[in-house]
């Protein structure tokens, strides 16, 4: 059949043999990783294929000290959403959220003014519903588990299975305590669902399912079907995918900026994707999960129907009509009337735009390091707007392509796979022998045609975007996220993770514009055994195993000794708080905020009068290496005075490494 959407453009030619590898350290990359105490993971197919090394991920954030990592106990990374900044100038209303990353094989250049060793693009997406925090979460509830095991598949045993029995194999598959972002339907939809049999797979043999033919779980780069999470395979290894999905795109970012206008167009954001529907009963009214087929013409040959379904940013139910949706248009907002994925009826949806596009940031091939400007890649995303302003549940994901250019990705499909009994051999072999003319002797390339365009991924714990406070002044403030990268050991130990700093560490603001203050750690990044390739351990200052950062201002960054709180340069004297995590209208003092910050939420404020219990005056006393103190710190939403402001953690300062230290830049306003 003929390749729909240019399924095959990402997925572009030839990688050699390579060991793999994209990490997110902001946010923090769990590379399947929940909570071992280990250097390595204790499960690759925990949640999604990532194709990284098990050395890599960042365990999930806890909110106290001594906690366990059961759903309550774990902390998300807040982030405050966009106000509707379309109806702003300038940026006003817009939340910044930066992204960091490492990635191994290079990427970025220009083959016409910058040329690089391989191909690359980078596409980073989320996907969000409703927070439910009241509970554990249903079956659909994206979370992030409370093991390390895999959630369960039990394939469907005939074509004839009914509404019943398909619920009960999801009642019997989903646990609530272990991982899920996608849904169980989209990995048991693709399960069912053929495989686009016009992509080029090179020499591979692709497997088939239970039911005797290959579906979308098996691919050139998954030719066996392995399960990793309830992750489609193909959906992951192909971009823009050509059937609809779970995630939204936040951006792309590429080698060739002209690719910009055919991927922002392609987007399922914007450009709706088709998907065949059958239904258990006559009426057409209930709906199944899954089809075999995946063209119109197959689709409709076997009574189904070829339905097209729209990607969105949220659901509006109280637009109950098409009318009512599409009247409701305007003041930035725009709604459409569509079919969900996975949903039986069109209802009204709030509308995506396309994702943004740019150049990829420059790496060098065999380096999982910065890019020229001497920081590692990152993309500074614009946290969307919900207009229905309930918080949300979140997670990120960041897919890492990269391919080399021995045969041609647009005009190279399924015609070009081998096939010996028809004289037609495939553009690559695997470990092919090639003749250099020296006698006829043979040379081995080390090419393994599953990576002929190679995906790595990794993504992010759970998280929340959350409304903003209703204050004018936050509603129409530029408000930027300030984090907390790494964890603790030394470089060796955190590789591929990093070791801990701020992120951005240096950012510039205006006095108009917010910063977010949060960060999360953990209480069992102790780098045990089996490491790998030995380089356990966990260096660091105070308990073994234990993230922990706090927020003191310092007065130079070439020092190593935090500002006294009576400074007259104090940061904290002249800022302002529009919201901490404790009270959505703080009336708090300069020196309490201070005490909160430099105590990582230890303290609430110094005096008992004021907050009692969580005061300086009535609380246990801090361990002065913030080993009782919360590994995660929920956040304060502030604004700070014209000038230079330097700050470090007082924990994670050791002289030679471990430089835990960052400056905020306000400029003076103009007059």
């Amino acid at each position: 059949m003929m390749i729909p959407r240019g399924a095959y453009l990402i997925v572009l030619a030839l990688v050699l043999r390579v060991q793999g590898d994209v990490y997110l350290h902001n946010p923090r990359g769990s590379n399947n990783r929940l909570n071992e105490n280990t250097a390595n993971r204790q499960n690759a197919n925990r949640a999604f294929d990532s194709q990284n090394n098990n050395r890599g991920g960042y365990n999930v954030g806890e909110t106290n000290a001594n906690g366990n990592t059961q759903e309550q106990n774990q902390y998300r990374m807040q982030y405050f959403a966009s106000a509707n900044y379309e109806t702003m100038a300038n940026d006003a209303g817009k939340s910044f959220y930066t992204l960091e990353w490492t990635n191994q094989h290079g990427c970025g250049g220009s083959e016409d003014t910058d040329p690089h060793k391989l191909n690359c693009n980078i596409v980073i997406q989320y996907m969000c519903q409703p927070d439910a925090d009241t509970a554990q979460g249903d079956d659909d509830t994206i979370r992030n588990g409370e093991n390390t095991n895999t959630q369960n598949h039990q394939p469907r045993n005939n074509e004839n299975e009914n509404q019943q029995q398909a619920a009960n194999r999801k009642n019997n598959n989903v646990q609530a305590n272990r991982f899920l972002q996608e849904q169980w339907e989209a990995y048991d939809g693709c399960y069912i669902r053929e495989r686009n049999a016009g992509l080029f797979t090179a020499d591979q043999k692709l497997k088939n399912n239970n039911q005797g033919y290959s579906s979308a779980i098996f691919t050139r780069q998954n030719p066996n079907g392995q399960r990793r999470g309830y992750e489609c395979p193909e959906e992951r290894d192909y971009y823009p995918y050509w059937h609809p999905t779970q995630w939204r795109d936040a951006a792309i970012l590429v080698g060739d900026v002209a690719q910009c206008e055919y991927y922002q167009a392609e987007s399922f954001n914007v450009k709706q994707a088709y998907e065949c529907v059958e239904y258990y009963d006559n009426n057409n009214n209930q709906r199944k999960h899954a089809s075999r087929y995946n063209n119109e013409a197959d689709c409709t040959a076997n009574d189904g129907e070829w339905l097209a379904f729209t990607n969105y940013l949220e659901k509006a139910p109280t637009l109950a009509t098409e009318q009512a949706c599409t009247q409701a248009t305007g003041n930035g907002v725009e709604y459409v009337w569509g079919r969900p994925w996975n949903g039986n009826d069109e209802e009204c949806l709030v509308a995506l735009k396309a994702p943004d596009c740019q150049q990829a940031p420059w790496t060098r091939v065999n380096h999982n390091g910065n890019t020229r400007g001497g920081e590692a890649s990152r993309y500074t995303m614009t946290l969307p707007f919900f207009p229905s302003q309930d918080t949300m549940r979140c997670a990120m994901r960041l897919r890492y392509n990269i391919s080399t250019d021995d045969y041609d990705p647009w005009n190279t499909t399924s015609a070009q796979n081998q096939d010996t009994a028809n004289n037609v051999q495939s553009p690559v072999q695997q470990n092919p022998y090639v003749d250099i003319g020296a006698d006829h002797t043979a040379l081995r390339l080390a090419i393994n045609t599953a990576q002929t365009g190679r995906t790595f991924q990794d993504r992010s714990h759970a998280i929340k975007i959350m409304p903003r406070p209703q204050a004018a002044e936050v509603q129409a403030a530029k408000i930027y996220n300030l984090n907390v990268r790494g964890k603790r050991g030394n470089i060796v130990q955190t590789y591929p993770a990093v070791e801990y700093d701020f992120m951005p560490n240096r950012l510039e603001i205006t006095p108009e514009d917010m910063v977010h203050i949060q960060w999360t750690g953990s209480n069992r990044h102790n780098n045990n055994a089996p490491g790998g390739d030995g380089q356990t351990g966990d260096a660091g200052e105070g308990q073994g195993g234990t993230d922990r950062s706090n927020f003191v201002q310092m007065s130079n960054s070439l020092e190593n000794y935090p500002t006294p709180f009576n400074d007259a340069n104090n940061m904290f004297a002249a800022a302002k708080v529009h919201w901490i995590y404790f009270d959505e209208t703080p009336d708090i003092t300069p020196e309490d905020l201070a005490i909160n910050m430099a105590s990582s939420g230890y303290y609430r404020c110094k005096n008992q009068n004021v907050c009692g219990a969580d005061s300086v005056q009535q609380k246990n006393e801090m361990n002065n290496l913030l080993n009782n103190a919360p590994p995660s710190y929920e956040g304060a939403l502030i604004q700070v005075p014209a000038g230079e402001h330097k700050y470090m953690s007082t924990r994670n300062n050791n002289f030679s490494n471990r430089s835990q230290k960052g400056m905020l830049k306000v400029a003076t306003p103009t007059a």
